[in-house]
């Protein structure tokens, strides 16, 4: 017999991940709209010189720089929350 679960409200969110050459893992980061900032660095990886990208995230990282030429790809990633 299984057992019944209440059924929850569940919200997702977009997370992007940004993942930069000889590091071991992405940075994650939270964004009110990923989807823009995830084609604006798709579109500095694209550059033939690199170029200082400069974030303010929400989230637990405040503020990021990076070169467009050390990001080695970007994702997003939903993920649920409540």
């Amino acid at each position: 017999m299984s057992q019944q679960f209440p059924q929850q409200q569940f919200k997702t969110r977009l997370a992007l991940l940004v993942f930069i050459k000889g590091a071991a893992a992405p940075m994650v980061l939270y964004f009110e709209d990923a989807k823009a900032e995830y084609d604006e660095f798709l579109a500095a990886m694209q550059l033939p010189v690199g170029k200082i990208i400069e974030k303010e995230p929400i989230g637990p990282i405040k503020k990021v720089a990076v070169m467009s030429n050390q990001i080695a790809g970007v994702a997003l990633q939903e993920e649920l929350c409540q």
